[in-house]
């Protein structure tokens, strides 16, 4: 009879070791044995209560000084969707928002109540719109926006991608088209306040998303009445209104930049407000707030910053000093830290 040889004599022949060939242990390497360099720092009662402090320490002063910021800004609201509807359409503000008849034209008066420093920047907040629906984001084309080339490609524009007799809408798409259509105008003694609208928009969005030779094209043209109007002589990349709007916001009550006056305002100065109340916000229940607001280091109006700080240094504070009165009261001895296991195998660790 032939002998024949079996698997492991046919690799023992060839010189090749069954145990190397059919193992599956990993290649060693610290990382993946998780034996690299590493501080382990052990918690004593030292550490733990000096560390509390010096957060408590730091996280004060810090609030304390982000809250005064804060407190610092001047800031007046004025809430005018309702203020702004004549008496004789005060119970159907649908039929006066719709309406191409109804004089729009609301004033109201404001005095300065402190000196508010340039710039003074102007908002316009919305209530109850939710910018932030799946459907509402996505339906832009972001091609388009950027160049002239894509002017054409409408995807994901629907309703408003196409005019009646089938042309590209640019920009096309809910978003644009939705786009905040009141105005504001200022005066003060009989004189206008220039209000000026440039770099109010980011500017890695005008260089990057908008493009300078994307030119409105059929905007408002389509199916639906929508919001403002561009100019069609400007590109995108200078319209900047647009650009603004076009970010959209993530919570339903948000504030947009409209604009900057940059003339300081006295105490007990007559600011005259010129509104024109064109957007629809009655359909859904939202509404509408024009604010006025100067800025510090710390940005605008927001306690919330500097109460959080006073709130982690307050707290950081009282479990020091309560980590204090237990070891004085109930102190307990600590354990020997050599019998750790990588102070007893210091050759793989940092000492």
């Amino acid at each position: 009879m032939m002998d024949m040889d079996t698997p492991t004599q046919s690799l023992v022949s060839k010189g090749e070791s069954p145990t190397k060939k059919n193992s599956k242990r990993p290649k060693y390497s610290k990382f993946s044995q998780q034996e690299l360099p590493a501080w382990k720092p052990i918690l004593t009662p030292g550490w733990v209560i000096c560390t509390f402090t010096v957060i408590g320490i730091i996280f004060i002063p810090v609030g304390l000084a982000s809250l005064y910021s804060s407190e610092s800004v001047e800031e007046h609201v004025i809430r005018y969707d309702q203020n702004c509807l004549p008496p004789s359409h005060a119970k159907n503000a649908l039929e006066f928002i719709k309406s191409d008849s109804t004089n729009k034209t609301c004033t109201q008066t404001w005095t300065v109540e402190h000196k508010m420093q340039a710039p003074i920047y102007i908002y316009y907040q919305l209530d109850n719109y939710y910018q932030n629906h799946r459907r509402y984001v996505k339906n832009r084309n972001d091609k388009q926006l950027r160049s002239k080339s894509a002017e054409a490609v409408t995807t994901n524009c629907d309703p408003e991608a196409e005019t009646k007799g089938h042309q590209p809408i640019v920009p096309c798409g809910l978003i644009a088209w939705s786009m905040f259509n009141d105005t504001y105008k200022f005066s003060m003694k009989d004189k206008d306040l220039a209000v000026n609208k440039k770099d109010i928009s980011w500017k890695s969005d005008r260089s990057s998303k908008f493009g300078s030779d994307v030119y409105p094209k059929n905007f408002q043209g389509g199916f639906m009445v929508g919001g403002a109007k561009l100019n069609e002589s400007k590109p995108l990349s200078e319209q900047e209104d647009l650009i603004v709007w076009m970010r959209t916001a993530a919570l339903p009550t948000f504030r947009k930049l409209y604009g900057k006056i940059e003339t300081n305002l006295e105490v007990n100065d007559m600011i005259e407000i010129v509104i024109e109340n064109n957007y629809n916000t009655y359909e859904f229940g939202g509404t509408k707030t024009l604010v006025l607001s100067t800025t510090t280091w710390i940005g605008g109006k927001n306690p919330f910053l500097g109460r959080a700080y006073l709130f982690i240094g307050g707290l950081s504070l009282v479990l020091a000093v309560g980590f204090i009165l237990l070891y004085v009261i109930r102190p307990r001895p600590l354990g020997d830290p050599s019998y750790l296991s990588w102070n007893r195998n210091p050759g793989i660790y940092i000492k």
